[in-house]
């Protein structure tokens, strides 16, 4: 190579690359000729798989493939997709000797020049990837038992209320408790780490859409604390209330304006501004005394966000600015986390599936 001086040596050097081989012992790496079969076995991946070389070379690799996915062709699939593009990615679970799964990811390359062939490099992830799926179930846990004691909560107000007679109030609590329910929804879906402004303000606008109410929302991408989730599903939930009893929503010209932006102070802190603007509904006027309702969106966000809230009684719509400060982490997009379910394999249908 120009420029490299004569000592300089590569991985292609026969001695260097079977020494990473032979080394790299948390990788299954095997090479495949131009029809499929395996040709090499790396000790990484008889440690993996629990097959020695001469058990292996000269076979096909759907062995290694749990049996649904041979009987759908997947093995020819990834070869075919390697042939083509030159290379395959794969991620799913694959089987050891012992009928064992585990969790495998890896990648099918194919090998220019004489021979040609593929090489296939592999790696066990179980463990992470059993993380994550307890992760997943803790949290459906956690939403379940959320929602049951919501229904618990709503079963007691029922009766207290009904008992009561306050019919009002019992259909306000009700649908305030369905607007929590609705923002843990939405942070099951994000793993409650955090929940995406757009799915918070679908999940409250969705009950009156299909209607000839008019909703327009419009901003970026912006994600959550839970507390904020909840918080701003109760605030939008009150506003939507309001708006259907006694602002633009009331009458079918109304309409509403959600939006919000991103914004940078000077010490590098990043905000949020969201806008609710109401128009073409009854001519408004400051009340004489705020309800619940209005008390609950003036309070929430100063007291526990740190954030402020500005409501305007304007003639022509009521006009609500939230500001919330934002975190540089809950900004992050999320990873998702696949849904995997498995029952144990048959030991005796992997062994005719490697036949």
């Amino acid at each position: 190579m120009t420029g490299l001086p004569s000592s300089f040596r590569t991985f292609d050097d026969p001695p260097v690359g079977a020494l990473v081989i032979a080394n790299a012992r948390e990788y299954a790496i095997f090479l495949l000729s131009e029809g499929g079969l395996i040709e090499s076995w790396s000790p990484g991946a008889e440690l993996i798989f629990g097959y020695s070389p001469v058990e292996v070379v000269g076979r096909r690799p759907d062995f290694l493939f749990l049996p649904s996915d041979v009987a759908a062709g997947t093995p020819s699939t990834e070869l075919e997709t390697a042939r083509q593009s030159g290379r395959a990615e794969d991620s799913r679970w694959h089987l050891r000797k012992s009928g064992e799964r585990f969790w495998g990811n890896g990648v099918m390359m194919r090998i220019e020049g004489d021979g040609g062939g593929f090489v296939k490099i592999l790696r066990d992830e179980t463990p992470s990837k059993v993380a994550d799926e307890q992760r997943v179930l803790l949290l459906n846990e956690l939403n379940h038992r959320i929602k049951n004691t919501l229904t618990l909560v709503q079963s007691i107000a029922q009766q207290t209320l009904r008992e009561a007679g306050h019919a009002d109030a019992r259909k306000a609590f009700m649908s305030r408790l369905m607007a929590l329910s609705s923002a843990h929804d939405v942070l099951l879906q994000e793993n409650w780490a955090a929940a995406e402004l757009h799915a918070i303000v679908d999940q409250v606008l969705a009950p009156h859409r299909g209607t000839s109410r008019n909703y327009v929302v419009d901003g970026p991408q912006v994600r959550v604390n839970p507390q904020q989730a909840v918080s701003l599903s109760l605030v939008l939930h009150e506003l939507c209330t309001n708006a259907v009893k006694y602002g633009s929503l009331s009458v079918p010209s109304g309409k509403v304006e959600v939006s919000w932006n991103l914004a940078v102070d000077g010490s590098g802190k990043r905000h949020m501004n969201l806008l609710w603007v109401e128009s073409g509904g009854p001519e408004v006027a400051t009340p004489e005394r705020k309800g619940f309702g209005m008390r609950l969106i003036a309070r929430t966000f100063e007291a526990e966000n740190a954030g402020r809230v500005e409501i305007d009684f304007r003639p022509e719509g009521l006009r609500c600015l939230i500001e919330l400060p934002l975190s540089h982490a809950i900004e992050s997009p999320k990873l998702g986390v696949g849904d995997v379910r498995g029952l144990p394999v048959n030991t005796a249908g992997a062994e005719q599936a490697s036949g």
